[in-house]
């Protein structure tokens, strides 16, 4: 104990900038740690012997990664988890010293399901300061690719929750139609690390809208999709994204689902009777101590800058008992909506009454609101 102090410490694994350790097992002669580099996750195997190291690697271009180190200590076996937007989660034992990997085990998918009918693309679109915003995206290979592909983009970036490219098997009702699914990996998240997140919150909030939007713009311009033909989709912090970018760039989207959206920022922040509030400001400002953080906010609040113009076709979503997004944010919103736009689109909102924050309770009535999105965006595409 004598030598414990930090002046004894030294680095197992050293500083990078953009990249996030997000677990470690240590083993009796191996090491293998978790890392999520440029949006993307890595596991990266040490072997004590030698002080080596060595990456797995796998052939598709975006996936989700996960490890568990069992209950053994003196074994040279890993197990991991993988997933992709078209592979449902397998899980396999990986020999360390021998770099080869078992499949023990696959999700079915009842219905059918082949991953080979589906591309799988990761690209990087340039935003305003010249951070390349990560974007991964899924695909029918059957997909005419012609600029006129209707495109689905989700999107969150806020408290540093990074958007794991995995398998999701609502997304392919619209993909088998001809969507292309796509997710942007903004600023807010720890996506690329943690300076990701700082450079999306506060008075760098901004950062989180302009990155989605470039990604928007990024996609147009490698002909996945066009202005005007894209489905944006967020919820909660991600909903307040939504209502950010159909005031931003009304233009470049066809329709906006924003589910539980936290939308009026600056009166929520402001009212510090709310039992969430406080606990908010570290992540938006405090708008009661600083002037600085109010007019930050209220440039950038849904609610506060609404203005009269054609916004796209919207479906907004509420749950009636939501202690974290209360029901008259939306409600409200809607409202100064339906008060200046100067469109004709479709306006919808649907307040659960028996749901909160995460929606309705139960394996199918969680289905039913899935199937409202997918429902409303097929018709708004012209699909039905």
């Amino acid at each position: 104990m004598d030598q414990a102090g930090r002046e004894n410490w030294q680095d197992l694994v050293a500083h990078k900038p953009g990249v996030l350790i997000l677990s470690l097992i240590v083993f009796q002669n191996f090491m293998a740690r978790l890392e999520r580099v440029e949006g993307l996750p890595k596991i990266i195997v040490t072997h004590f012997s030698d002080s080596q190291e060595h990456e797995i690697a796998f052939d598709e271009e975006a996936y989700s990664l996960g490890i568990s180190g069992g209950y053994e200590f003196d074994t040279k076996t890993l197990r991991f988890s993988y997933s992709s937007p078209s592979t449902p989660a397998r899980v396999f034992d990986y020999d360390m010293e021998n770099r080869e990997r078992t499949l023990r085990k696959e999700d079915e998918i009842p219905s059918g399901h082949n991953p080979d009918d589906y591309s799988v693309r990761r690209l990087l679109a340039p935003s305003h300061d010249g951070a390349l915003v990560p974007i991964s995206l899924i695909h029918r290979k059957d997909t005419a690719l012609d600029g006129k592909a209707p495109l689905l983009l989700y999107g969150y970036g806020s408290y540093g929750n990074a958007i794991p490219a995995g398998f999701m098997r609502n997304s392919f009702s619209l993909v088998d139609r001809g969507f292309v699914y796509a997710i942007a990996h903004i600023r807010g998240g720890t996506d690329k690390g943690y300076g990701w997140y700082l450079d999306g919150k506060m008075d760098r909030k901004k950062n989180t809208f302009i990155d989605f939007i470039a990604a928007a713009e990024h996609l147009i311009a490698e002909g996945y999709t066009a202005a005007g033909q894209i489905a944006a989709h967020g919820g909660s912090a991600g909903g307040m994204l939504m209502g950010v970018v159909s005031n931003m760039r009304p233009d470049l989207f066809k329709a906006i689902v924003a589910d539980v959206p936290f939308v009026d920022v600056l009166t929520t922040m402001c009212d510090e009777t709310l039992p969430l509030t406080p606990p908010e400001w570290p992540e938006w400002g405090n708008p009661i101590a600083s002037k600085a953080a109010y007019d930050y906010i209220k440039s950038y609040s849904p609610v506060d800058n609404v203005t009269a113009q054609d916004y796209p076709n919207i479906l907004v979503t509420a749950g009636l008992t939501d202690p974290r997004v209360t029901y008259w944010e939306p409600a409200k919103w809607v409202a100064r909506l339906r008060e200046l736009k100067t469109d004709s689109n479709h306006l919808i909102f649907k307040t659960n009454m028996s749901a909160g924050h995460g929606g309705a309770s139960g394996r199918f009535e969680r289905l039913k609101e899935v199937a409202l999105m997918d429902a409303f965006l097929l018709k708004v595409f012209g699909l039905v």
